[in-house]
């Protein structure tokens, strides 16, 4: 096992010998990324993909370093550093050199392998993808995520469709169908829907699974023909779905070590026609394992416990398998040599013993075991070991033909015994021995560029001339045509290529590389001489078969001459065709297996033996129709039978005739590029292809001068049927012309008629005019001055209303001012009163007093002789009784006193409440009584602005009234003035009488507009008096 280090190297050599992988392990290489700093560390790889020819592959590891490692050409380079990790991989774009890379950042960039450069930027994401499937086109392609999915054109790179989901049902994976238009998509629920890709209309849904083996889906895997999906999960369980029938058809158990599966991919092959057989497991310990579905047998493993892997890709063709292990570095694996022991075939049931040349075989050195049906090898001795190995590598050294060892360890002579044997290959090995048998390169890349260059031109309208029901299968043979055509330019103009070509495109629909490389080998080893006499037939190769026919049945032939039937009725349809006209599928295939596995000239003797073993039937017809019939359709004739007379022709065919000496041996196909072939006139192709150029350029002359002619003649109609239709119309118009000049000749008499007429009404028109406008005159000058007079006495309304609203108002403040100043009268005069009192009360009190002091003094002097004893008592008393009454009259005073203060400080706060309300109210009367004044000043300055307007209107009638004005008076003057001479009197004092109430009106206006002035003028000056 070798390996290599890509360190910080961009580009170089995956390996510098030719790798021989061991069979234990079928390792080729083994990658590892490791950083050259003082301290190195690994750099993990964490995804890979193979690109469509699957000789090349793409890798990006954590840290956001894309390579691509090419296989075929031993060359590894670095695409990109995207400094971010790589989620998800895809290398099998429709351009060959597109890479897509989804990144952590959400994001899906698309790398040019080959120029390096970043071609497109997709965003849309809102969570890691972790799944990227493109379409077989190419040209489509479908990013997963955990929370949605989204369909992308790759040739615009712009989302198409985005599939949303509820948060509670995730995404498991959603991708194409191989080969089909279909997206399968499965959800978290077990839930697996199918969608068309370009409508996204449900097709059809999958059945739940059974209870009794349940399963949470977590990986899908489906063969290459979209017919069967395998699933599986955190179970030893494999769940195996037919898509076509829509059902659960079978579940295989694996081993009991086995408790979770983390990746499923299918084993492709070259010859299974799409339906893969081998289903590689990945398990939760590391080790994937790849089991058949059909048998249930485990064929091979890789990894270990020790070295698990992590994640695993297999190649289209099936040779190569990458998988990232989960030390982070990458192995590349050869299918073939895990399979070696797996497809090695069978031993030969006979063994040929033969002699050496030079030494003679004593009875006792070696013997011969014989069971009942089988040769075993002869027993040896152990002193005879040695020789035994001498023995073995002599008899291989000289009785092998090396011609006859294919790479795949089979033997052609081994075939031909086991051909003759059983008369055909065995149906399930079949392809695998016809690709032996031919040796087919398998050319991925150069097919590619064939299939790129698309479909030839002369195969466009291919379902024109060959109507084939099935879509799929003309798809097949157009590309298949189409590349050998562009492979080599004969096949563009051989009109049997079709026919020649069917039967294989049928047969390998599915791998339409092979399909090209058989036919192309067909072409090389068993249609050789066939164009040298192109475009006819090949003359010399049915000259042969003639003369091969007229030696081993000359009766046959001759009825043939008689008959006038040539070799291009009995031998050249069944060659061109290949025999798929007069055989059925088994048929043809048992007839091939014997062609496929002889000289090229076993071919040409099949088409003498089907007419010598048909001679019965034909030397019956007698009509060439019935000949051509016999050719171009089936008979009942034994395959069988036809196969063992082409032996024994191939057998007792002299050598000045037989084919063989005329034709060259097998020749297999170049490995890399396809050989060039150039087996025909030249000069023939050439002039037919410069006769076609010359005959196209002129059928496309022809097409644009018809073309011109056509529209020229699509003009010339349309322009006749134009004129027509304006002649028609014209026919009426020039009737309707006349019609109506007549009636206009016959009008206008009667319009001078009229006039003369109206020439008279018109002048006493003019008269009643004349008296209406000034009729109407003086209405309008009333109604003018009406107007006038009402919108004076509305103005005066007007201001008459505020002056009422103002003096409203201020009665309203009067009054509450008038009710403040009662209520502050009412208080002062109580307290007036208090003290009026106070002073009546002392003044009596005083009265009192001196009263008593009379009557004790009277008292005393009348009872001062009654006895002196009591006069110091009562003097005493009577101190007494004037302390207490002074004391008694002091406290009373006191009472009053405080009384009134408190009374009066209690006036004094109500009174300055009041004076507060009163002031608040000036203020609100103030801003109210402002309000007022601007609205009059607004009012009075509309006024202002409308009484000039309408004085500008009056002055601008006036003006235009006045040529009216003249020309009424001169005709006035002129008219009526002859007829009655006191009009003009009366007009005169009319007009006096007028002009005398206009100025009086003017004169009101001018009134009102002072005495609104001073009102105004007055208002301002009011709030400054009431402010001050």
């Amino acid at each position: 096992m070798q390996s290599i280090n890509l360190g910080n190297k961009e580009s170089g050599k995956i390996w510098h010998r030719k790798p021989s992988p061991a069979t234990r392990d079928g390792i080729i290489v083994n990658i590892i990324h490791n950083t050259s700093d003082y301290l190195p560390k690994v750099l993990r790889f964490l995804n890979v993909a193979f690109d469509s020819s699957g000789d090349s592959l793409i890798a990006g590891d954590h840290q956001g370093n894309i390579y691509v490692f090419d296989l075929y050409g031993n060359r590894f380079n670095l695409v990109q550093r995207t400094s971010q990790a790589c989620t998800a991989l895809a290398f099998n774009l429709h351009r060959k050199s597109e890479s897509l890379v989804a990144l952590a950042d959400y994001s899906i960039k698309c790398f040019d392998t080959v120029t390096k450069q970043l071609v497109s930027w997709m965003r849309g994401h809102e969570s890691s993808v972790f799944s990227i499937s493109v379409h077989a086109s190419g040209r489509y392609a479908i990013t997963t995520s955990s929370d949605t999915a989204q369909l992308w054109d790759l040739d615009t790179f712009q989302r198409k469709r985005k599939l949303n989901i509820l948060q509670s049902v995730g995404i498991q994976k959603v991708f194409f169908l191989p080969l089909t238009n279909t997206i399968l998509s499965c959800f978290k629920d077990n839930s697996i829907f199918a969608w068309e890709c370009d409508t996204l209309v449900c097709k059809y849904q999958l059945p739940a699974p059974p209870e009794s083996s349940s399963i949470l889906y977590k990986v899908f895997a489906v063969t290459r023909d979209g017919q069967i999906l395998a699933a599986g999960g955190k179970s030893n369980h494999l769940h195996l779905w037919c898509l076509e029938a829509k059902q659960l058809f079978r579940i295989i158990q694996m081993p009991t070590k086995v408790r979770a599966i983390r990746h499923l991919e299918f084993l492709p092959d070259s010859f299974d026609a799409g339906s893969n057989q081998v289903l590689g497991v990945l398990c939760q310990d590391g080790i994937m394992r790849f089991v058949n579905i059909q048998t249930c047998k485990l064929l091979f493993e890789i990894g270990s416990l020790d070295e698990g892997i992590s994640s695993s890709a297999i190649s289209p063709h099936g040779r190569y398998i990458a998988s990232i292990m989960d030390n982070g570095s990458l192995n590349i694996y050869s299918v073939q040599t895990l399979t070696k022991e797996i497809n090695k075939p069978p031993p030969p049931l006979v063994k040929v013993i033969e002699d050496l040349p030079k030494r003679k075989v004593n009875s006792g050195d070696l013997k011969m075991k014989v069971t009942s049906g089988r040769v075993q090898r002869p027993a040896k001795s152990r002193e005879s070991k040695i020789q035994a190995r001498i023995l073995k590598q002599d008899l291989t050294g000289n009785f092998e033909n090396k011609e006859n060892e294919f790479s795949d360890g089979l033997n052609k002579k081994r075939l031909q015994i086991l051909l003759k044997g059983y008369g055909e290959y065995p149906t399930k090995y079949r392809m695998f021995i016809w690709r032996c048998l031919l040796q087919l390169p398998e050319n991925h890349t150069a097919f590619s560029n064939l299939i790129d260059k698309g479909i030839h031109v002369a195969f466009l309208n291919l379902q024109k001339k060959y109507p084939i029901k099935s879509r799929k299968l003309l798809r097949v043979l157009q590309r298949t045509l189409s590349a050998l055509a562009h492979w080599s330019t004969i096949f563009s103009d051989t009109p049997y290529l079709p026919l020649l070509a069917f039967p294989f495109v049928k047969l390998f629909q599915n791998n339409q590389l092979i399909c090209f490389e058989v036919v192309a080998t067909l072409i090389i080893n068993w249609c050789q001489h066939w164009f040298e006499y192109f475009p006819n037939p090949p003359i010399n190769i049915l000259s042969m078969i003639e003369n091969v026919l007229a030696f081993h049945d000359k009766e046959l032939l001759q009825h043939f001459i008689n008959h006038d039937i040539t070799s291009q009725v009995y031998a050249w349809p069944l060659l061109e065709t290949v025999f798929s006209e007069v055989l059925t599928r088994e048929e043809w295939l048992k007839l091939f297996d014997n062609v496929f596995s002889n000289h090229p000239s076993f071919f040409l003797m099949t088409v003498v033996a089907y007419n010598i073993c048909s001679r019965a039937p034909l030397l019956n017809c007698n009509l060439k129709d019935d000949f051509k019939y016999f050719f171009h359709h089936r008979n009942n004739l034994d395959i069988s039978a036809v196969i063992r007379e082409v032996y024994r022709l191939m057998d007792t065919t002299p050598t000045d005739i037989h084919p063989d000496s005329m034709l060259d041996v097998f020749v297999a196909l170049t490995k890399g590029q396809y050989p060039v072939f150039n087996q025909y006139p030249k000069f023939i192709v050439d002039c037919q292809t410069q006769e076609r150029e010359r005959i196209r350029d002129d059928e496309l002359d022809y097409l644009k001068e018809r073309q011109a002619v056509e529209d020229m003649q699509a003009e010339v109609d349309q322009q006749r049927v134009e004129d027509e239709a304006w002649y028609q119309k014209q026919e009426p118009l020039r009737k309707a012309e006349e019609t109506r000049r007549e009636t206009l000749l016959q009008e206008e008499e009667m319009m001078i008629q009229q006039r003369q007429k109206l020439a008279a009404v018109k002048r006493e028109l003019k008269v009643k005019e004349v008296h209406l406008q000034d009729a109407a005159r003086r209405r309008l000058l009333q109604l003018q001055q009406e107007q006038r007079e009402m919108e004076l006495r509305r103005l005066d309304d007007e201001v008459e209303r505020k002056v009422c609203m103002r003096g409203r108002e201020i009665a309203a403040k009067d009054l509450e001012m008038r009710h403040l100043e009662l209520e502050l009268q009412k208080r002062l005069h109580e307290k007036n009163l208090t003290r009026n009192q106070e002073a009546i009360a002392k003044e009596m009190r005083e009265d009192a007093d001196a009263n008593k002091r009379k009557v004790d003094l009277e008292e005393h002097m009348f009872h001062r002789p009654i006895g002196t004893d009591q006069t110091q008592n009562q003097k005493t008393q009577k101190l007494t009784e004037e302390n207490l009454a002074k004391a008694e009259q002091a406290c009373l005073n006191t009472d009053w006193r405080i009384q009134a203060l408190h009374k009066q400080r209690c006036d004094d706060l109500h009174r300055n409440e009041c004076y507060q309300e009163v002031a608040k109210l000036l203020q609100k009367n103030r801003k109210k009584e402002m309000e007022v004044l601007n609205a009059v000043m607004e009012g009075e300055a509309k006024k202002w602005e409308e009484a000039e307007e309408q004085d500008f209107h009056l002055k601008s009638e006036k003006k235009a009234a006045a040529p009216s004005d003249a020309s009424r008076r001169w005709f006035l003057e002129n008219e009526i003035h002859a007829q009655h001479p006191y009009h003009k009197v009366s007009l005169n004092q009319r007009k006096t009488r007028w002009d005398t109430m206009e100025w009086d009106l003017m004169e009101r206006v001018r009134n009102l507009r002072q005495r609104l002035a001073t009102q105004a003028r007055n208002r301002c000056q009011t709030p400054h008096l009431l402010a001050t």
